[in-house]
Parts: structure tokens; C-alpha cells; sequence
């Protein structure tokens, strides 16, 4: 851990951004640590908010004891990402506790670092950055403002890049990733990612966007070609449809409409994604078959209510995709996306792929088929891997 003890004895100063602790080797406890500068009292202190599943902590340390206590960490994790106002790095460690570092000196001297304790809020992609797409897709002006009207598009940008930076560390470092976006309509989040994922932290990365329409893919495909965003890709195809890759890292899927998003899914799954964010519409298969089933359970009198009945079915379906993905080896988790004052489809699923369930996952199966049972559904994520067990 020398070498790791070196950097941070350069990097943590006033000119320090953040650090980001993740990617633990074994599970449990504090998922991840960030850390960042802060002045109390006219002096510069380091705050560490550690994060579990549901809490997060903070802790204000000196320098010396900030450093030490990074280190001592590092034996419990796998990855350390920094950012200072000159310099980008990533720290891995093995599992022989070999570390391994990266470094990337940023151009003009990175910008300056806030210190104070409740300063504004921090953007994955900031205004001033004046982002080419943010400014022809009209979410910032030229000089680097966010438009008024498209002040919740950008917070819902930014929103989903945190979720891409919580699972960044899943894809591959050592060749080329690759990413689809099915649905991705303008484009406003895949372009995002690439420029994220791409431009700003480096990965090698290969992206597809899909969708249906022919006039937007062509917009998006003018777009790309003028950023020089040479693996950027935009295509008109169907989610069902699409074989054109045999392996793929990461899918997205945002507002895929009713069964749209399961045949995504099923596909992420079938490619052996390593991470899947998927964000449905409107879902309306199990409603229906609700409907058609009227099944006499403990709940039907509550169903008798139509607005309930469908809005239960929504949860209901992507509950169930949830635990689909469960028994396929990934570690899920339902989040919300936006707020639930801009749409009631604000439900963010996002799947990594772990150790594939046995014992456990035979437990998870015969829970979610009991609620099939129970209600009358058969939902299509189901009927999909149903049918490939039968071929």
C-alpha cells in the first residue's frame, strides 16, 4: 500500500474533489465511503460518509488521520477512485493486495474545489461544462445556464449517471465494453452515458442506441457524427428482434412500453449482461389478465377498484421481474428514479450480475410462481425463460 500512501499524501489537500471507496471483497456493512473536503472553522477537514444499505454515516478526520484511515480501508476494498483539481485516479487492489494505479492529469488545471461544508449541489455532468449534446438537445444555453423549462431533465440526467457511477466499476477495464440503450428515442441519457462513461472517465466503451424511429435515429446519428463520438452508434430496430451482438456488458432500458421492457431483460440476461438499468412505462399485461382471471382471493375485493387493481399491477409485474432476475444470478434492487411528483413511473430496476442462485434461487422461484398462482398471471419476462427451458 506505499505506492497508494504516496498519492494520497499528494492528493489530499484543499485540492482534493472526492474520493470514492466501493466495491467491497467481502459483502456486508459499508457498501461504500465517500470522501470529500470540508472547511470548519477555518480549517480543512476530510468528511467520510460511509454508506450501508439503508443509512449513511459521516465522519469528520485531519489530514493525517483522513490518509491513514483511506489506507486502512483499502485492505477491505477493491477500488479507490480520486479526483483532485489536477488529477484523475483509479486504485485497484487484488486479491494478493497488489495495487495497481491509474493516473490522468486533466487539462487546465481541472477546476477549483468547493470547501464549503453545505455547498451547492454536486452534478455528475455540470452546466458549465457546456456539454455539446446538453446544448443542441436544449437542456443548457452556450454559455453554460440550464434552460428553465428543462431543469428537470437535467436533474433526471444527472440522477441516472449517479446510478451508472454506483456500478461503473463492473465494466471491463482491460477491453472494449459494450452498452445497447434499447428505446432510446432522443437520446438525451445515451448520449450522457457515452459522454460520462467515455470522455470523462475513460472507459473503452462501444454504445447502440435502438429505437423505432427512423427520423430521430437519423438526428442522433448527425449529433454523434459532429461530436467525433466515433463509438456511439444509433440504429432503428426492435428490442424483440435484435441479434447483431453475442455479448454484451450493460443494458439499458428507459421507458420500454408494457412488455417491451421484459424482452429487453430477457435479452440482457441471454447476453450475460453485467449490468442492467431498466426504467418501465406503462405496464399493462397483468392488469389484464387480472381482469380476465377474477380470481376469489383474499385481495379480489380491494381489485374491485379499478384504479387500485392497476396500479397494484404495476408494482406487482416489476416485483416480479425483480425476482426473475433474482434466480438468473443478479443482485437487484428497486429504486426511485425521479420524484413521484414528475410521473408515477419513477421505479429504476437495477440488476449486477453475481453468483448464479441455487439452493436460494429454487426458494425464490417457488415464491414469485405462488403470486402467479395467486393472482392469475403469467407475466411475459416468465413466459420468455419458460419457453426457452421447453426448446
Amino acid at each position: 500500500m506505499e505506492e497508494l500512501r504516496k498519492l494520497l499524501e499528494l492528493q489530499v489537500n484543499s485540492e482534493l474533489q472526492q474520493i470514492v471507496i466501493s466495491n467491497q471483497k467481502i459483502k456486508g456493512g459499508v457498501k461504500k465511503i465517500h470522501i470529500r473536503p470540508i472547511l470548519l472553522q477555518n480549517q480543512v477537514w476530510f468528511q467520510f460518509a460511509s454508506y450501508t444499505e439503508k443509512q449513511v454515516f459521516h465522519e469528520n478526520l485531519t489530514r493525517e488521520a483522513a490518509i491513514t484511515s483511506i489506507v486502512s480501508y483499502m485492505a477491505q476494498y477493491k477500488q479507490l477512485q480520486l479526483e483532485s483539481a489536477s488529477v484523475s485516479a483509479t486504485v485497484l487492489v487484488s486479491k494478493k493486495n497488489t495495487v495497481t494505479i491509474k493516473q490522468k492529469k486533466k487539462k487546465d488545471g481541472g477546476k477549483q474545489t468547493n470547501l464549503s461544508h453545505n455547498r451547492k449541489k454536486q452534478y455528475m455532468i455540470e452546466p458549465e461544462e457546456k456539454a455539446p449534446f446538453l446544448v443542441d438537445l436544449g437542456v443548457i444555453t452556450p454559455q453554460g445556464q440550464i434552460v428553465a423549462s428543462k431543469t428537470d431533465k437535467f436533474k433526471q440526467i444527472n440522477r441516472f449517471l449517479e446510478f451508472v457511477r454506483d456500478v461503473e466499476e463492473r465494466l471491463p477495464r482491460d477491453r472494449e465494453a459494450v452498452i445497447i440503450d434499447f428505446g432510446c428515442g432522443k437520446s438525451y441519457l445515451t448520449f450522457a452515458m457515452y459522454y460520462y462513461l467515455h470522455e470523462k472517465k475513460g472507459y473503452d466503451i462501444r454504445m447502440i442506441g435502438l429505437d423505432l424511429k427512423e427520423d430521430v435515429i437519423a438526428h442522433c446519428n448527425r449529433l454523434r457524427d459532429s461530436y467525433g463520438y466515433n463509438k456511439l452508434n444509433f440504429l432503428v430496430g426492435d428490442i424483440a428482434d435484435y441479434k447483431e451482438v453475442e455479448q454484451v456488458d450493460m443494458v439499458v432500458t428507459l421507458h420500454a412500453c408494457d412488455t417491451a421492457t421484459d424482452y429487453a431483460l430477457y435479452k440482457a440476461v441471454t447476453w450475460g449482461a453485467r449490468i442492467i438499468l431498466s426504467v418501465p412505462c406503462c405496464q399493462h399485461e397483468l392488469n389484464q389478465q387480472m381482469k380476465k382471471e377474477k380470481k376469489e382471493h383474499a385481495l379480489a375485493g380491494l381489485f374491485s377498484y379499478g384504479i387500485i387493481q392497476e396500479r397494484c399491477a404495476a408494482l406487482f409485474t416489476d416485483a416480479m421481474r425483480a425476482e426473475v432476475l433474482k434466480e438468473k444470478g443478479y443482485q437487484v434492487q428497486l429504486l426511485e428514479f425521479i420524484d413521484m411528483e414528475h410521473t408515477p413511473k419513477n421505479i429504476l430496476i437495477r440488476a449486477v450480475k453475481g453468483k448464479a442462485r441455487i439452493a436460494v434461487g429454487e426458494k425464490t422461484k417457488a415464491g414469485y410462481r405462488e403470486a402467479m398462482e395467486y393472482l392469475g398471471v403469467h407475466p411475459m419476462l416468465c413466459k420468455l425463460f419458460d419457453e426457452e427451458q421447453q426448446t
